[in-house]
C-alpha cells in the first residue's frame, strides 16, 4: 500500500510554495485559503501537511526543507496518528473497503462546527481537502459558505488536481500555489535515492511519470512496476495470454485486491495512451479504446462491477482493436 501523504517527512514537494507560504506568514499576510494546483502526484498534499504541521506548532527541521519536521515530533505523531483536535482532513470515506466516490457534503458540514471552536493545543485550526475536486456539488456549496466568512485562527488547503473543475466562487476566494512537473533527472534521481532501484531502471520509471513524483515512487514499487510491465505486455503482444489474465484477476477479491485492480487498470489505461500517441493512422482507433478504459474504473466503484468481468471485458475490447488497427 503506498505511503500515506501525512507520513511523508523527506519528500520536499516545491521549494518556491513553501517559500512562498512562509513569507506570507512571516508578514502576517497568510491567507485563510489555500488552492494547492497541479498534476495528480505533484506533491500538493505532501504540502498541506508539513504547512499543516508548522501551523499546528511542530519544531521545524531544516534538514527536511522550509516546511520540514521530524516524524518523531509530538505535533507530527499526532497527526500521523490522526488524532489531532486542530485538524480536520476531508476525503473520500472508505466503507466496506470501498472507497466512495466524491465528498459528501455531511463531510462537508463539518467544517463549520470545526472552525466555529477555538484551537485547543495550537494557535490555528487547520483542514485539508483532499482533494477539492472530489466534492460533490451540495459539499461545494458547503465549503463556499465557509470560505465566504473566513474563519478566525483558521487555514484551509483545497488539493486540486483540475482547478478548473471548481465552482469560480471558491477558486476566487482562495491564495492559488502551483506545485509544477518535476523534470525527468530530479524524478530519476528521487526514485533511485527513495527506492534503491537501479539508474536504467530509474530512468525508465522517471519517463513514465508524466512529471509526477508521486507516481514515480508508485511505480518505483515493485507492484506496480510489475503492474506496469503486464499491461505493456498485454498491449503490445498480438493475442493477450487467457490463463495469465485468468490468474491475475483471481487476485483481485478484498480491499488488498481492490488496489491490485486499480493499479493494473491505471498502468493498462496508460499503456494504451502511450500506444494511441505512438501509432500512425491507426491511433484513433487507439485513442477511443484510452477513452473507453478511463471510463471503467469510476464505474466499476460506482455500481460495484465484478473486477475480474472488468478486467476480461477491457481485455477483450483491447483485442477487438488490434485486429481493428492491425496488431504489430
Amino acid at each position: 500500500m503506498s505511503e500515506h501523504a501525512r507520513d511523508r517527512f523527506d519528500l520536499i514537494p516545491d521549494a518556491a510554495a513553501e517559500a512562498a507560504f512562509l513569507d506570507a506568514q512571516s508578514r502576517g499576510r497568510l491567507h485563510h485559503a489555500w488552492l494547492l494546483c497541479g498534476v495528480e502526484g505533484s506533491g500538493k498534499a505532501t504540502f498541506a501537511y508539513r504547512a499543516a504541521r508548522r501551523l499546528l506548532g511542530a519544531t521545524p527541521d531544516p534538514s527536511r526543507g522550509l516546511l520540514g519536521t521530524r516524524p518523531d515530533d509530538s505535533v507530527a505523531r499526532l497527526i500521523s496518528a490522526q488524532s489531532h483536535p486542530d485538524l480536520l482532513v476531508l476525503e473520500r470515506a472508505v466503507e466496506g473497503g470501498k472507497t466512495k466516490k466524491s465528498i459528501s457534503v455531511d463531510q462537508a458540514r463539518d467544517l463549520p462546527e470545526f472552525f466555529s471552536k477555538s484551537p485547543s493545543q495550537a494557535q490555528a485550526r487547520v483542514a485539508i481537502i483532499d482533494a477539492a475536486d472530489d466534492l460533490n456539488l451540495n459539499a461545494a456549496n458547503a465549503l463556499l459558505k465557509v470560505l465566504e466568512e473566513p474563519p478566525e485562527s483558521g487555514v484551509l488547503f483545497l488539493v486540486t488536481h483540475a482547478p478548473g473543475r471548481l465552482l469560480a466562487t471558491i477558486r476566487s476566494r482562495c491564495r492559488r500555489l502551483a506545485f509544477p512537473v518535476w523534470p525527468e533527472h530530479a524524478l530519476e534521481e528521487l526514485v533511485r535515492n527513495r527506492t534503491g532501484v537501479p539508474s536504467a531502471e530509474a530512468a525508465r520509471i522517471a519517463g513514465m511519470a508524466a512529471g509526477s513524483p508521486g507516481q514515480a515512487l508508485a511505480l518505483g514499487s515493485g507492484a506496480t512496476l510489475e503492474a506496469d510491465q503486464l499491461a505493456q505486455d498485454w498491449v503490445n503482444a498480438d493475442v493477450v495470454d487467457r490463463a495469465e489474465a485468468m490468474a491475475v484477476a483471481d487476485k483481485f477479491r478484498g480491499a488488498e485486491g481492490q488496489e491490485r485492480f486499480e493499479t493494473l487498470m491505471e498502468r493498462l489505461i496508460a499503456a494504451v495512451k502511450v500506444r494511441a500517441l505512438n501509432e500512425g493512422a491507426s491511433g484513433a482507433r487507439w485513442a477511443e479504446l484510452w477513452t473507453r478504459l478511463s471510463e471503467l474504473p469510476d464505474r466499476t466503484a460506482a455500481i460495484n462491477l465484478d473486477r475480474a468481468d472488468v478486467l476480461a471485458g477491457a481485455l477483450a475490447d483491447l483485442q477487438r482493436t488490434k485486429a481493428q488497427a492491425g496488431a504489430r
